[in-house]
């Protein structure tokens, strides 16, 4: 198997925040088509370990979905932004609590074959509350859940966004 030919594209949509394409493709061997595609900023996000062995979780409900789960903070990279820096600044405006360096824990692409995203999944070790959070729609409940607690709440779906599912189990894939 090769490469797909790229003949062309056109925007069907845009917004500061994503952007849907028609992609003019042609797989080797096959008729040329026109394949949805749906662009987007990466995403910058953290698991943060406190020295108790607890991670820092956000219980929210998504509209699009109409689910409750628990979440690690997260955010859309801004234009110019390290992705490091993206995520120190999502964990203090959606948590209120500031963590110092983050060390890379995961990369993924979710959705390759409808979508460009990018996920950087960062870890803390330790973080300081310093005031409330700034983005007071994010979540319903900030808490500090212990690590021994989040398998079985993956396993009651009570952790199903796809950016915390990664991050989480890289990190108890890690745990010695």
């Amino acid at each position: 198997m090769s490469e797909w030919t790229i003949h062309g594209s056109r925007t069907v949509y845009s917004s500061p925040w994503m952007e849907l394409a028609l992609v003019d493709v042609e797989p080797p061997g096959y008729p040329r088509y026109e394949h949805h595609l749906v662009r987007w900023a990466p995403v910058a996000a953290t698991v943060v370990l406190n020295e108790r062995d607890e991670v820092l979780m956000m219980w929210r409900h998504r509209f699009t979905t109409d689910t409750w789960n628990w979440e690690i903070p997260c955010g859309i990279v801004e234009d110019g932004e390290e992705v490091a820096a993206a995520a120190v600044r999502e964990v203090e405006e959606e948590t209120g609590w500031r963590v110092g360096a983050v060390e890379p824990l995961v990369y993924t692409q979710p959705v390759g074959g409808m979508s460009n995203a990018e996920h950087h999944v960062f870890l803390a070790r330790g973080a300081e509350f310093i005031a409330p959070p700034v983005d007071t729609h994010e979540a319903d409940r900030i808490e500090w859940i212990p690590l021994d607690r989040v398998q079985a709440m993956i396993d009651r779906r009570e952790i199903v966004a796809g950016v915390a599912l990664t991050g989480l189990l890289q990190l108890l894939a890690r745990r010695p």
